[in-house]
C-alpha cells in the first residue's frame, strides 16, 4: 500500500511538473526581474551556461544585478537582448550593510553610468533607520535624472520617503517589501504610481502548498499592471534550485486568468522597460 501511495506521489508530482512546464512553453515566456550574477556565481556559471538556464525555463528576458558591476559586462555582450543590467552600488562585501553612509558612491556610479549599458539602479538594501542618508538622496537623485528603474530591497517607510525625494520615481520593490501583506501592499501601490512589486521568493506565501491564496489572487486581479516575476540567485544552492522555482512560479501563475497571468509574468516587466528605453532615444 505504502508503495503504491509513493508511486502514486510521484506520478502526480511527474504530472503537475509535465503541465506547469507545457503551460509555461504554451501561455507564459518569463520576464525574471531578480538575478543575482556575483564573482562567485562567474566561477561556476559561464555566460553561456547563463543563457541556457534562460533558454530552458522560457525567460525571454532578465534583470540582472552584478556585483561587483564588471561581471555583467560578458554576460550582457552575450546577450544584450535578453539581459537587462542593474548597476550594483555594492563593490566589496561590507557595502550591502554600509553603502548608505560610503559618500564616494555617487561620484561613482554617475561615472559608471556614463560608461555602461545600465537600464537601473539596485538591489539597495537599505531600511527606515538610515532613510534620511545623503548617499541615499544622491543615488535617487541620480535615478530620476536618467530615467533609471530603481530596485529597492526596503520597508515601508523607505518606500515613503524615497518618494518625498521624487515623486515620478519608478521603483520595483524586492520580494513585495519587507512586509508581505496584501493589505499593506494595495495601499502602497495606491499611493505610488510609479512603485512595481517583485515577488522573488515570495511563492510559499503566494501559492501555500501550490494553491494560489484568494487574499493575493485578489490583489493580482485588482493590480495586474504592477506585479512581476523573479527566482532571486542570492546564493549558489538558489541556483541549484533555479528549475524548480520556476515551475512553483508557473503552479500559482496558471491559476490565475491567462491574460492576469501573462501580465505578471512578462508584460508588466515589458513595458516598463519599453518606456525607459523610448525616453532615451
Amino acid at each position: 500500500m505504502y508503495k503504491y501511495i509513493a508511486s502514486s506521489g510521484f506520478f502526480l508530482m511527474s504530472l503537475f511538473s509535465f503541465s506547469t512546464c507545457l503551460y509555461a512553453k504554451e501561455n507564459n515566456n518569463i520576464f525574471d526581474t531578480h538575478i543575482h550574477y556575483s564573482v562567485r556565481d562567474a566561477e561556476f556559471i559561464s555566460p553561456a551556461n547563463f543563457l541556457q538556464i534562460l533558454d530552458r525555463n522560457h525567460i525571454m528576458r532578465a534583470i540582472v544585478i552584478g556585483t561587483p558591476a564588471a561581471y555583467m559586462t560578458s554576460l550582457y555582450r552575450a546577450a544584450p537582448d535578453r539581459i537587462m543590467p542593474f548597476l550594483s552600488v555594492y563593490q566589496i562585501p561590507g557595502d550591502k550593510q554600509l553603502w548608505y553612509r560610503n559618500k564616494t558612491i555617487p561620484h561613482w556610479v554617475s561615472r559608471q553610468l556614463d560608461e555602461g549599458p545600465w537600464v537601473g539602479i539596485g538591489e539597495l538594501h537599505l531600511f527606515a533607520a538610515h532613510r534620511s542618508s545623503p548617499v541615499f538622496k544622491a543615488i535617487v537623485k541620480l535615478a530620476s535624472e536618467r530615467n533609471l528603474i530603481l530596485q529597492m530591497h526596503a520597508d515601508p517607510a523607505v518606500i515613503d520617503s524615497l518618494y518625498e525625494y521624487s515623486p515620478e520615481a519608478r521603483v520595483i520593490w524586492a520580494h513585495a517589501g519587507a512586509y508581505p501583506y496584501p493589505p499593506l501592499l494595495r495601499d502602497y501601490l495606491t499611493r505610488y504610481p510609479g512603485l512595481y512589486i517583485d515577488l522573488s521568493v515570495r511563492d510559499d506565501l503566494i501559492a501555500p502548498g501550490g494553491k494560489l491564496d484568494s487574499e493575493w489572487e485578489e490583489l493580482f486581479m485588482d493590480y495586474s499592471d504592477r506585479f512581476m516575476v523573479g527566482v532571486d540567485t542570492y546564493s549558489p544552492q538558489r541556483w541549484s534550485a533555479f528549475d524548480n522555482v520556476i515551475l512553483q512560479i508557473n503552479g500559482w501563475l496558471m491559476q490565475l486568468p491567462k491574460a492576469v497571468s501573462q501580465d505578471l509574468a512578462n508584460r508588466n516587466a515589458s513595458r516598463l522597460f519599453e518606456s525607459i528605453r523610448s525616453k532615451h532615444k
